[in-house]
């Protein structure tokens, strides 16, 4: 039997929101192993004048505990 944790980040990026979701999965794996998956709960932007400045997402990533 598997045991399943999921985490809760927040993660942002000059370029888009799946880099923003890639930049969470990347920054978590430093210290996380056996990451099975990533759901983005949420995605915001943050504009400046007619531009988006920023892309920002909620992410949830699961990994199994062995």
């Amino acid at each position: 039997m598997s045991v399943i944790k999921v985490i809760e980040l927040l993660a942002n990026s000059k370029k888009s929101w799946e880099d923003a979701a890639q930049n969470a999965v990347t920054h978590a794996a430093k210290t996380i192993k056996n990451i099975k998956s990533v759901y983005v709960q949420e995605q915001t932007a943050v504009v400046t004048g007619e531009n988006i400045t920023e892309y920002r997402v909620n992410v949830k990533i699961s990994f199994e505990i062995v």
